[in-house]
């Protein structure tokens, strides 16, 4: 088994959220949006933010100090076959609404009360979720995709704290 992480931003802009709508490929036969984001190379494999803000800056054009309150907020675990993903999720906010076309998808600007309609990954849609749930929180979680007793997939959510031990 191995590991594979990647680095992920969801960026408001007032009451919208820049989302790339990422077309059928050779992976996935559909479209379907998600945050602004991808794979971690690997001398970034210790700096999550620094891979983050990169994927940022190619994907968008949007440039660090383009973006206020950047935070961690989600550290998502999942197991896909012989690989564990680890996903680091942050949130920022920005003043700039305009971006530049990228080859990764096509970038919009959606509605938050809109963004839960759309066709998104089962980990993206419970994380958003629970982001929505939590307005205002700077707690940093960690979330475990699992699988209930009726087959149906929820996250085990668990707050990210240094527990004063040596």
């Amino acid at each position: 088994m191995h590991l594979r992480q990647m680095a992920t931003a969801f960026i408001f802009h007032d009451d919208r959220v820049l989302m790339m709508k990422r077309s059928s490929n050779r992976l996935f036969q559909f479209e379907f949006w998600s945050g602004i984001g991808g794979h971690m190379e690997p001398e970034e494999i210790n700096h999550p933010l620094e891979a983050c803000l990169r994927e940022i800056r190619e994907e968008s054009g949007l440039e660090p100090h383009d973006i206020a309150d950047f935070s961690l907020r989600y550290i998502l675990l999942r197991l896909k076959e012989d690989e564990i993903r680890q996903q680091y999720v942050y949130f920022g906010r920005t003043s700039r609404k305009e971006y530049i076309t990228s080859d990764e998808g096509e970038l919009s600007w959606i509605k938050q009360e809109e963004l839960l309609k759309l066709h998104l990954s089962t980990n993206n849609r419970l994380m958003l979720e629970d982001y929505f749930q939590h307005p205002g929180s700077t707690d940093v979680k960690v979330g475990t995709i699992a699988i209930s007793a009726e087959g149906e997939p929820f996250i085990q959510w668990a707050l990210l704290k240094d527990p004063l031990i040596f």
